[in-house]
């Protein structure tokens, strides 16, 4: 159960990467209230998903999953730029967090 509570909270992760442009410096309520939410939601589960997994391998998958959503996330909501190699290197990163699972004793 550790890998999925460990998937979400790199997803809210993501979230709350891309959350942040919407906040305009926390100025904005409703978005930071929700940025705000989706830290804490993000937080608590990586500390859940740490109760049973290797910490390194946890927090390496988390921050893995906020890079790659956030970089794709930005590229479709903000229009950001995706040029090849940014390819090749989120692939790259995508295949080091399966490996990690793969090799995790968890």
């Amino acid at each position: 159960m550790a890998w999925p509570v460990l998937i979400v909270a790199g997803v809210l992760e993501a979230a709350w990467s891309l959350g942040l442009k919407f906040t305009h410096g926390f100025t904005s309520p409703v978005p930071s209230v929700i940025t705000d939410a989706a830290i804490v939601a993000s937080m608590l589960l990586l500390a859940r998903a740490v109760r049973t997994l290797p910490i390194g391998t946890a927090y390496a998958v988390w921050v893995g999953i906020d890079v790659v959503g956030a970089t794709l996330g930005a590229v479709v909501l903000f229009d950001e730029a995706m040029p090849p190699l940014r390819v090749v290197f989120l692939a790259l990163l995508v295949t080091s967090i399966i490996g990690l699972k793969l090799t995790s004793p968890a």
